[in-house]
């Protein structure tokens, strides 16, 4: 496995761009080193559990997930009698009421995720926080905050101060369309106005180091591009929405636009997505 050490015992094992694979960190101080994320099923996440204890070099392990989809958290049973796991409330929540869901509705986006999802046991977290928890590493402290609802209703942000750096999960990606799980009626969580609250509420901290869900680790600059990212649709599609469009109509022209917009970003497949989301969401 290929890490990248962005501060001191702090590293990233980067996705190198690959579809439904997360940014993965490790988070060390003197007594523990904290995992974030898992990748996807038991085989990838036993191949981060092995990176993981080497890391460590006998220091205590625990983990967290950004939030509960599949490729970030559905590997956590491998981490069961080696880490202590630790998510918010809502997170907890989203695991045990969508988590078989998804489980499911990963299963049929193609033979090659429902292999990696083989076996997999919907985890329970050992800790559970209500918004906000410390975890104290041994001279190095991590801070983990749930945001509320935007990319999911359990998203969380894992902010290590001393060295600068923000893992975001997936409400921060790079060089791709913002991600959005809008699948009515099963689940409906994501919202785009709360998303871009969240995001300006980061922008605000300025973090020098931003470690997105998917794609290259960067500065604040990457929150300042999907958030204007996010806005951009919102308006483009609530102008239309008070034109009386209809929504065929507008998922066309937004969809276009963005695509005209942003023509290198992958992932345009979420564009109607988005669209439709924030359809949902006008005159609210």
């Amino acid at each position: 496995m290929t890490a990248e050490e962005i501060a001191e015992d702090l590293v990233v094992l980067p996705n190198r761009g690959a579809d439904l694979v997360p940014n993965i960190g490790l988070i060390g101080g003197r007594d523990a080193v904290l995992v974030v994320d898992t990748g996807m099923g038991p085989r990838n996440a036993e191949k981060v559990l092995e990176f993981a204890v080497e890391h460590a070099r006998g220091r205590q392990l625990y983990l967290t997930t950004t939030h509960f989809h599949p490729e970030h958290a559905f590997g956590a049973q491998v981490f069961r009698e080696h880490a202590t796991y630790l998510v918010n409330q809502a997170q907890a929540d989203d695991l045990a009421n969508r988590g078989a869901g998804y489980l499911e509705m990963f299963r049929g986006l193609g033979e090659w995720i429902a292999e990696q999802l083989e076996g997999v046991e919907i985890p329970t977290p050992d800790l559970v926080y209500p918004e906000s928890h410390t975890l104290d590493l041994g001279g190095r402290v991590v801070r983990m905050r749930a945001t509320g609802r935007a990319h999911s209703a359990g998203d969380q942000l894992v902010t290590v101060p001393d060295a600068g750096v923000v893992f975001t999960g997936d409400l921060v990606e790079t060089g791709q369309f913002a991600i959005f799980p809008w699948f009515p009626p099963h689940d409906t969580d994501v919202s785009g106005t709360r998303w871009i609250a969240v995001l300006d509420k980061l922008i605000a901290e300025a973090p020098p180091v931003v470690v997105p869900g998917h794609g290259d680790v960067g500065g604040p600059e990457l929150i300042t591009e999907v958030r204007d990212y996010l806005a951009l649709v919102r308006d483009e599609t609530w102008r239309r929405c008070a034109a009386a469009m209809d929504e065929p109509v507008i998922l066309e022209e937004v969809r276009a636009a963005m695509i005209a917009r942003r023509p290198d970003w992958r992932g345009r497949e979420w564009i109607d997505n988005t669209v439709a989301a924030y359809c949902a969401e006008h005159g609210r």
